[in-house]
């Protein structure tokens, strides 16, 4: 005898993943195709380029290696607005060694944050903002997976005090 389940039953089994639980995937996810894409463990401070198969120069900006972290930017510089304006898309990510997350703390993809959430934002306004971003930054870095780019691509430009 077949035993019928509801709908209703089955999703009770299923775990749902809270909001802060499901970023916290993103943020792994995203450590491993920067590790993947980049290595960063393995690049001194400084600016590096890197092209794919879709001959786009991509910008590797090392900023920083603290103890647990590496700060990292990256942007293409074709793309960069006339007249010294910031390149868009930019983001930048802080790379946790020691969870195995990598977050983008900001990222320029058309209007400003102030234009978007307004000076004063909600905290939920906020985690929506930090959602969106971190989804664009693994698309992005899937694009960049799918062009081939792997840290054997990424050349040195030179020191970051020079070109940041």
């Amino acid at each position: 005898m077949h035993t019928i389940v509801r709908r209703h039953e089955t999703s009770l089994r299923i775990p749902r993943m809270s909001r802060f639980a499901w970023m916290m995937a993103l943020y792994a996810e995203n450590h491993q195709r920067v590790q993947r894409l980049f290595a960063p463990e393995s690049l001194a401070v400084g600016s590096y380029l890197a092209v794919g198969r879709d001959h786009m120069e991509l910008r590797v900006d090392v900023i920083e290696h603290h103890r647990y972290t590496i700060e990292l930017r990256l942007f293409y510089p074709a793309l960069q607005a006339p007249a010294g304006g910031q390149p868009d898309p930019i983001a930048w990510v802080r790379h946790y060694r020691d969870t195995r997350q990598a977050e983008v703390t900001h990222c320029h993809i058309g209007p400003h944050w102030q234009d978007v959430l307004g000076l004063h934002p909600t905290l939920g306004r906020l985690i929506d903002h930090r959602t969106r971003m971190n989804v664009f930054f693994s698309k992005w870095l899937e694009y960049l997976g799918e062009q081939g780019h792997a840290p054997s691509l990424i050349r040195r430009r030179g020191s970051l005090a020079s070109v940041a």
